[in-house]
């Protein structure tokens, strides 16, 4: 790390995906500690793993000594990003907004230092909820061109099915936060996803046109797997970050079973280990490559949910692969009434998240891969009248069935 620029660091890791002028970047970064920022809108009560390529690249500039500011979005989530999106994002009340971003700094703590030193967390609440709108327009509406910010990719694609006012005025809020931290904090770049790219050229022309300052920004590729699939998508949904929503076994499942195409590029987006550790992964071929997806799912689960419970999962994937009922296993509780009835299976494999409907359930039973312990099950009506099974969905996807 001593003997490597940062600037390396991020292109060899995969961190690079557009920027303003590397090697400005580099001298920037070099010439002493640079605050650079994300920002993060709290439209959801957790962050995926997504949100993870921003926030690694903010922790290996932090490690080399820049400064970091995580800002999360109270003011624009109320406004609602376009980009991306085919139609206008659900309107969250304020309560709302709060709750997700007191969720969300929580979990930004866990991978970035804020001690005002190192880093900072702000929320762009704090000076946008303010605004007056017609002092808003005439300062800073006046140096966005409307026929430039149509040309943006987030702006154009929505054209075609409807585009609000409130989400046009989203790139004048967020380049009016990159001009507010550059003058709160001397924040000179932005990091983000590539779809965020047009957003971000607006913060650096505005602190050029307002502040007559000069600002940088470096964009993040929005990660498909080999299969050229969305990064981050399973047939439960989003890989969320908080246990609550997927729990840590579930995680640590997610990363053994990606594409072997894609083992040794995640290992060095979503892992903190060494170029050299992870060339020695990429090298493996055939059955072998399973200890690389080991140690993948090992490290990205340590690092968002701690090494006990990396440790936990992975004895629970053992006990999964061995046949037994393990208490490390995912549990799906069911209620003694309903037991005592005879719940039918396909419900409980909903209730799992195997299967996205009972139709769903009933065909996979009929396929010949859905077990009770060692049981096949055959009859797509059948009921459980007994708890504490492994209910086994495939060789993949299991969980222990309990009253509760």
């Amino acid at each position: 790390m001593a003997d490597k620029h940062v600037v390396d660091i991020l292109i060899e890791r995969g961190f690079v995906q557009q920027d303003t002028g590397m090697d400005e970047i580099r001298a920037m970064l070099s010439e002493g500690p640079v605050t650079y920022y994300v920002g993060f809108d709290p439209t959801g009560d957790s962050l995926h793993v997504g949100h993870l390529v921003p926030i690694m690249a903010m922790g290996w500039l932090q490690r080399a000594g820049h400064k970091a500011i995580a800002v999360v979005g109270g003011g624009t989530a109320r406004v609602g990003d376009p980009s991306g999106k085919s139609e206008m994002r659900q309107m969250l009340t304020t309560e709302r907004i709060a709750s997700n971003a007191a969720a969300m700094k929580s979990q930004l703590s866990q991978f970035l230092t804020f001690d005002d030193d190192a880093g900072r967390m702000v929320d762009n609440a704090d000076w946008l909820c303010s605004l007056n709108y017609i002092d808003f327009l005439r300062d800073i509406g006046r140096h966005f061109s409307v026929n430039k910010m149509l040309t943006a990719e987030s702006y154009r694609a929505r054209l075609k099915t409807g585009l609000s006012f409130i989400e046009f005025n989203y790139q004048l809020l967020q380049a009016y936060d990159f001009l507010e931290l550059h003058k709160r904090f001397g924040c000179t770049l932005q990091l983000g996803g590539d779809d965020q790219w047009g957003n971000i050229l607006a913060g650096t022309d505005l602190i050029r046109r307002v502040a007559q300052g000069k600002a940088h920004s470096i964009t993040q590729p929005l990660i498909l797997t080999s299969a050229g699939k969305k990064m981050g998508k399973t047939a439960k949904g989003a890989v969320w970050l908080d246990s609550n929503k997927l729990s840590a076994f579930d995680y640590y499942q997610y990363w053994l079973n990606v594409d072997d195409g894609d083992v040794g590029r995640f290992l060095k987006l979503y892992t903190l280990m060494s170029m050299e550790d992870i060339a020695a992964l990429e090298a493996l071929e055939g059955a072998d490559i399973r200890q690389a997806k080991a140690k993948l799912a090992w490290e990205a689960t340590a690092l968002v949910h701690g090494p006990d419970a990396a440790n936990t999962a992975v004895q629970g994937a053992k006990a999964m692969v061995a046949g037994a009922a393990s208490a490390e296993l995912p549990v799906v509780a069911i209620d003694a009434a309903e037991l005592a009835a005879g719940k039918r299976v396909v419900e409980i494999m909903v209730a799992a998240g195997f299967a996205k409907s009972n139709g769903a359930a009933r065909r996979l039973i009929e396929q010949g891969g859905v077990k009770l312990d060692s049981d096949k099950v055959e009859d797509a009506n059948a009921v459980l009248s007994q708890a504490d099974v492994v209910l086994r969905v495939g060789k993949k996807r299991a969980a222990r069935v309990v009253v509760g």
